[in-house]
């Protein structure tokens, strides 16, 4: 059953990106491009996101002890801001505004053949990999010598 409601919140996701037009790049560059041909309809996907999202998890934490599907929530408890997290975002940030894709969109776009999305989605799993297999050498100046 648990693989059955994944599969079926994927599709609802995916869903949700074609309809936004969140899987054409043309629409996230057009948005980032404030002094060209800026268009703000991403915001609204965005505001309206956050404005179905912050509800209903406020919602599902209040009325539930645990997930439906698991023994506990899955939620990050770190908050602060360590140097390998700003390097990933600001690699994500610089991507995302070169190719006008993220992980979501890029694979929901890959079966539409949308332009692009059979060199990004190659290009993305390599550096998820890459990412993957690297060695964390900020943990390990952190450890010191034992």
């Amino acid at each position: 059953m648990k693989q059955v409601f994944a599969l079926l919140s994927g599709l609802v996701f995916g869903i949700g990106l074609i309809v936004s037009g969140m899987a054409d790049p043309a629409k996230v560059l057009n948005f980032l491009d404030v002094f060209g041909t800026w268009d703000p309809s991403l915001a609204f996907v965005m505001g309206g996101a956050i404005a179905v999202t912050a509800p209903g998890f406020a919602w599902l934490f209040r009325s539930r002890q645990t997930p439906y599907f698991d023994t506990t929530f899955r939620v990050p408890t770190r908050n602060d801001l360590e140097p390998k997290l700003l390097t990933g975002a600001a690699i994500f940030g610089v991507g995302w505004g070169l190719g006008g894709f993220c992980p979501g969109p890029a694979l929901t776009a890959l079966p539409l053949a949308a332009s692009g999305t059979l060199i990004f989605v190659p290009f993305m799993l390599g550096g998820m990999w890459i990412a993957r297999h690297t060695p964390d050498l900020m943990s390990k100046t952190k450890e010191g010598p034992a």
